[in-house]
């Protein structure tokens, strides 16, 4: 084929483009990525440059490269460390079997029952992901970048420069085999951005080429994880020739009977409702949501593993399910369960039963992999099509992590997954959600919107690798709690997790003495630098300067014991009262969790919700019924997971300083 790898016009190619950036890519490049906050002393324009170098090397038009780029990873080089799914660099080239070879031993962060059904015996399925025998194309684009530009996979791996051209040559050769020129005009590039998402379908092409080009029409610049500026100039009247995208000879995704919004790409492989002997069946129940309930909840989940291993176990009726899968090389989706229907997946029956999970795909089994901007996207996409279907807040109290879920009763909290982590940026995913998190309220207000800086916030965290080894340092978006008003000072103690009094731990897993970007929280005190919260019964210091806040002043409503009242339950879910229930369907437990919600303590709270059980624990769906009480309950954010409370037990006021 014209201007194959072998083409003696480009033989010169590699030679010509270690001359090129040979200056940039140097040591001096590296200097701030590994463990500094990203800091522009030195730095400034090299990566820059590195674009320019590359896009002229390989005829490749830079606001293409650099609107590719910044789709795989916002210009970031994440020092050299892989993503979820293997990806490495600014250009996210994929080198997955390196990635799986250098990965630490995964880690079971839980033991929860997923269904969460007190009425049903626990479903504890084996977990083990299936292991694929050769990796797909989409996940080896490393090699390919090593074949075209003669580098060695070490440098595209660890060297930024030589990652970007390793981009560049992949955009050009992907041009070339459509037998498209090298044109200096960014539209007629459509085609080769298309392929370079390593997408095996049109629509999830055409959705990831469509983004690269809205990046390339607005523009914009951004400070990187390395401390380096990139800019891209806006062309906002640039109109790509999409009819290349005829040309890749990508399949058509069988999108028939997703739901999903328009502006993703979404097929459907179903999750089986299909018996299985001795009265079991699987994996979920079917439903008539929001006719018989409503959705209250979207749950973020983080796979770890890999995308045709999930996809195997999703399909397995002896497992369990969740909604929608999405794939993070390129933002592709996945729908399983209708949502009409209840997935098994966030560990408590209450929940599920009013929610959507969304299952985000993890290649490595470190917490401190990231995630790419494609699947970021996608994912916004599909949950702000999801809120406005079927009216759900874009909040922290509505979209929850996994990590956010709580135990149904006490012997299920030291089980309850953790995921997707403290890794997971909020910030960023609320901000493409268009509900940028920011101060609502006065400064001294007495409420507060936990919000630090993804990039600078780097608290330490072990057990990446193995128990109490440390983890790689990086943003996060979680912040940490002590017992008083400095780092000398315990962490706070959690007797759900540790029912015989431990102490927390800085363990990336554990989630007992801290909080995440969004979450809301009354506040308890200032002192100097430092601020507390009500958290888990107790007052919770975190650091706070002025001059570098890690939260913000917020309005809202809190609850606290009504008067006459030293305490009261807090409870995993919000179930009717026993006379609710009807004849043949056996009354579940209104069941408190260990903690309790003390005179004079606040917490925000959330919706004021009846309770509400959804009886489905046979096959035939004729037994199946919504059972709604008189008993009202507030969810609250309580701890680093929501929780809810009985409204005849408190007292509701607004925040005030």
């Amino acid at each position: 084929m014209r201007g194959s790898a072998t083409d003696p016009t480009r033989a010169a190619g590699p030679r010509r483009v270690r001359r090129a950036v040979g200056a940039v890519a140097s040591a001096a490049l590296l200097l701030p990525l590994l463990g500094a906050a990203p800091s522009e002393a030195g730095s400034a324009g090299r990566l820059q440059q590195a674009f320019a170098a590359a896009a002229a090397e390989y005829d490749v038009p830079q606001s293409v490269l650099l609107g590719v780029s910044y789709l795989q990873s916002r210009w970031d080089g994440h020092g050299g460390a892989a993503s979820v799914t293997g990806g490495y660099g600014p250009m996210h080239l994929t080198d997955a079997r390196t990635a799986l070879a250098t990965a630490p031993p995964h880690h079971s962060e839980g033991t929860e029952d997923p269904r969460g059904d007190s009425a049903r015996p626990p479903l504890l399925p084996d977990t083990e992901l299936p292991q694929d025998s050769e990796l797909p194309a989409r996940l080896r684009t490393l090699t390919r970048a090593a074949e075209l530009t003669g580098m060695s996979a070490e440098e595209l791996r660890t060297d930024p420069a030589a990652n970007v051209a390793g981009g560049a040559a992949l955009l050009a050769a992907a041009q070339r085999e459509l037998g498209e020129p090298l044109s200096e005009d960014p539209a007629q590039w459509y085609g080769a951005v298309a392929r370079f998402s390593g997408a095996d379908d049109t629509a999830t092409a055409a959705a990831y080429a469509g983004d690269v080009y809205d990046v390339i029409r607005t523009g914009g610049e951004r400070l990187t994880d390395s401390g380096q500026r990139i800019s891209l100039a806006a062309q906002p009247d640039l109109a790509p020739d999409t009819g290349q995208l005829s040309r890749t000879g990508l399949r058509r995704a069988a999108a028939e009977g997703t739901e999903c919004p328009a502006t993703v790409s979404c097929e459907w492989i179903p999750a089986p409702y299909e018996e299985f002997g001795e009265g079991d069946y699987g994996n979920h129940d079917l439903g008539e949501r929001p006719a018989s309930q409503s959705i209250e909840y979207i749950v973020v989940h983080d796979t770890e593993g890999a995308w045709e291993g999930v996809l195997d176990l999703v399909q397995d009726p002896t497992y369990v399910s969740w909604q929608y899968s999405l794939r993070s090389t390129d933002g592709h989706i996945a729908q399983h369960v209708k949502a009409k229907d209840v997935a098994w997946h966030a560990g408590n029956w209450y929940v599920n039963a009013k929610s959507i999970g969304l299952e985000h795909e993890g290649f490595l089994a470190s917490p401190d992999a990231w995630y790419t901007e494609a699947m970021y996207r996608s994912s916004a996409r599909l949950v702000r099509y999801l809120a406005r279907k079927y009216g759900i807040p874009l909040d922290r109290q509505h979209i929850l992590g996994h990590d956010n879920v709580p135990g149904p009763t006490t012997s299920t909290v030291p089980g309850m997954h953790t995921d997707p982590g403290p890794y997971w940026d909020w910030r960023h995913y609320f901000t493409l959600l268009g509900r940028p998190f920011g101060p609502t309220a006065g400064a001294g207000s007495g409420m507060v919107t936990i919000l630090p800086d993804y990039a600078s916030n780097r608290p330490a965290f072990t057990g990446c690798a193995s128990a109490g080894t440390p983890c790689a340092v990086h943003g996060s978006s979680a912040v940490r709690l002590y017992s008083g008003p400095g780092e000398d000072y315990p962490l706070i103690k959690d007797i759900g997790l540790r029912p015989g009094g431990g102490d927390s731990t800085i363990g990336v897993n554990d989630i007992g003495s801290r909080v995440s970007t969004g979450q809301q929280y009354a506040v308890a005190g200032r002192e100097g630098d430092w601020t507390a919260i009500w958290y888990l019964g107790q007052k919770a210091w975190f650091k706070n300067p002025k001059k570098a806040p890690t939260a913000v002043p917020a309005k809202g409503l809190v609850v606290t014991p009504r008067d006459g009242l030293e305490s009261v339950p807090v409870y995993g879910r919000a179930y009717p009262e026993a006379a609710a229930y009807p004849a043949g369907v056996p009354a579940q437990a209104v069941s408190p969790l260990s903690y309790r919600l003390l005179e004079g303590q606040k917490y925000v709270a959330g919706d004021k919700v009846p309770g509400e059980y959804y009886y489905a624990v046979t096959f035939a769906t004729d037994a199946h019924q919504v059972v709604v009480g008189e008993d009202l309950y507030y969810e609250i954010q309580f701890g680093h997971r929501v929780a809810f409370v009985r409204a005849a037990d408190v007292t509701v006021s607004s925040a005030t300083s």
